[in-house]
């Protein structure tokens, strides 16, 4: 007898099933009623409880005792021994080297739903016909396979398979121990949508949007196919956020996932990243196709979604980026569709544009500029130069505005309209507000203490800056290490900053108790709401220069101009002017009673010791 080497697990099972098949067992004075109590016939006891039938059986072999007795415990033990097979929770099925089935237990009834009576002689193909190989030697054992098995009723289950073979005189024998594993597979299923697959919109997630873009790729490096990614970004989702919740936001990112469902075909991936962050590859897609799917999205989310019975709109801006042309690797491809998304936010959002070399080059400038703010204010490459401000009939100064500059080390000067947009998106506008006030307030007291005439010094103040709730320890901290008299402090606010938010009346009361000037900067340029001219305690209106540079040629803007100006009187504020850069734009304003300006006409914006050496008495 030549037997195969099997599992720890099944060696001792595919023995028993053998000697009760092929030895007449041979007797030994043991009481089997003990063994069956020592070891429940659970499933997880079967082997050893066949492993000890296996060593009395052989030893009756060994020593042939042969009597009525021994004989009659032979018996009972075979029934033992058949029992626990026949009722194990595993399938138990023994096949001879064609397939043909010799034994099916209990277990493998329940599983398959195939009685004794039906199953046996049949081949085992039956229940494993897409899986089991058409001679069963060519099963390895000693080994566990994963199946599907097919049931009586056409049902599928999908079931872990242990083998065994042995040799006798009779043939060759195939074991074969099945378990149910669909619980199994649910709990792997359920792990593995916790980590590939977005919990709200049930979207594949970054990393399993990563693994199908790199395995596109890998299958495209020679193949010449163009595969496209798109990323989309929600635009003003935070709004929606902050007016309905979290839960209504939650519910608009579903429908969005399901309308940009609705524009892609199967063959194509969405993917949720995160927040309002969603990305799509598109396989086989040029130029053409992913322009025409990215319209289609920007189409189906034009419509309004229902949030607490309330029509809300919301749009999308798209970058796309294409293999190879623009990445020949996944984190490249991705970034690069970032870069164009971003690109559609700052030109208007809700538009669509695909990736260019020149966009990749702004994004470089644009991280160093980012990167270098903090230690351009350490180092000192960041200044303040003046404006002067002057009384429109006397054409004397009023005040000064201090405007940031900034030299870098390696870039040379940046504009202002550069940077600062950079610096309030990455937070540094704080640090970059706090040294401009710091500093004119300093300035303003050393031109004091050099016999300049005392003027104001006006400083604009960012969102970020008026939001924070030390802003007036700030500006106090300011004045008292300058010693400078609040009364030559002006803050500039911009019309965005206090539109809407209530908490800024407390705010701006506590700066003007202190003797602050407040002016509104900009005005005009942003939603205009004529409530806060009433409501909030300030000083000057100061008209935006695109209004001011067009007012003799645009009958508009001077009309606006106008407007404004005769609005102010009538509310006892002052007016300034910006952008003044001629003698025609200057008597324009003088004939319709403008207070103040401030532009090239009179200055452009000076160093410290040029202000001091036009405005000192001395």
């Amino acid at each position: 007898m030549n037997v195969s080497p099997l599992s720890s697990d099944s060696v001792l099972m595919e023995l028993g099933i053998w000697l009760v098949q092929f030895i007449d067992i041979s007797t030994l004075p043991i009481d089997w009623s003990v063994i069956t109590l020592l070891f429940p016939t659970s499933s997880n006891y079967i082997n050893y409880i066949i492993g000890l039938f296996i060593a009395i059986t052989l030893l009756g072999s060994v020593y042939n005792l042969h009597n009525s007795k021994v004989k009659r415990m032979t018996e009972e033990c075979t029934r033992q021994f058949d029992s626990i097979i026949a009722t194990a929770t595993d399938g138990i099925v023994v096949t001879d080297d064609n397939g043909v089935i010799t034994q099916w237990n209990q277990g493998a009834e329940s599983l398959f739903g195939y009685r004794k009576d039906e199953i046996l002689d049949q081949n085992v193909r039956m229940i494993f016909p897409n899986a089991y190989p058409s001679s069963s030697s060519q099963m390895v054992t000693n080994q566990t396979h994963e199946f599907i098995g097919h049931k009586k009723d056409g049902g599928q289950i999908p079931v872990e398979l242990s083998t065994g073979h042995w040799e006798t005189i009779k043939g060759e024998y195939h074991s074969l121990i099945i378990r149910d594993i669909t619980d199994r597979r649910k709990n792997e299923e359920k792990i593995s949508n916790l980590v590939y697959l977005d919990s709200l919109t049930g979207l594949p997630n970054r990393r399993l949007y990563m693994d199908r873009l790199e395995s596109t790729l890998d299958q495209a490096i020679d193949s010449g196919t163009i595969h496209t990614v798109l990323y989309l970004d929600l635009d003003q989702f935070k709004l929606v956020n902050d007016s309905y919740g979290h839960i209504m936001g939650d519910q608009l990112l579903i429908e969005v996932a399901h309308r940009i469902k609705s524009c892609i075909s199967k063959a194509d991936t969405l993917a949720r990243l995160g927040g309002d962050e969603f990305i799509l590859l598109l396989p086989n897609s040029n130029y053409t196709h992913a322009e025409a799917v990215a319209r289609n999205i920007l189409e189906v989310l034009t419509y309004a979604f229902s949030l607490n019975d309330e029509e809300v709109f919301i749009t999308p801006s798209i970058g796309a980026s294409l293999f190879p042309a623009d990445g020949t690797d996944s984190e490249t491809l991705v970034k690069n569709a970032d870069i164009a998304m971003y690109r559609v936010k700052e030109e208007g959002k809700n538009n669509f544009q695909f990736f260019t070399s020149e966009m990749n080059d702004l994004i470089s400038r644009k991280s160093k500029i980012a990167m270098s703010i903090r230690k351009g204010l350490e180092v000192g490459e960041f200044s303040v130069h003046y404006q002067p401000q002057i009384d429109i009939l006397t054409e004397n100064i009023i005040g000064v505005e201090a405007l940031v500059r900034w030299n870098h080390a390696k870039l040379g000067p940046i504009s202002p309209a550069e940077f600062i947009p950079i610096a309030e998106e990455n937070g540094m506008i704080l640090h970059i507000g706090e040294f401009v006030l710091r500093t004119a307030c300093l300035q303003t007291k050393a031109w004091q203490d050099a016999g300049v005439e005392p003027f104001r010094v006006a400083v604009n103040i960012s969102a970020k800056q008026f939001s924070q709730g030390n802003i007036s320890e700030v500006i106090t901290s300011a004045l008292e290490d300058a010693q400078l008299a609040p009364e030559f402090l002006e803050l500039e606010l911009t019309e965005s900053l206090i539109q809407g938010a209530t908490s800024a009346i407390t705010t701006m009361q506590e700066l003007k108790a202190m003797g602050i000037h407040l002016s509104i900067d900009d005005f005009g340029t942003g939603y205009s709401s004529l409530s806060y001219l009433k409501l909030f305690p300030i000083d000057s209106l100061k008209i935006d220069q695109y209004f001011t540079r067009n007012i003799n040629k645009d009958p508009k803007d001077a009309a606006l101009v106008d407007t404004i100006i005769q609005m102010a009187r009538n509310l006892g504020l002052n007016v300034i002017a910006e952008g003044v850069e001629t003698l025609d734009q200057l008597a324009y304003l003088k004939n319709k009673r403008c207070n103040q300006a401030q532009g090239y006409y009179f200055h452009k914006p000076l160093l410290p010791e040029k202000i001091e050496k036009l405005y000192s008495k001395v």
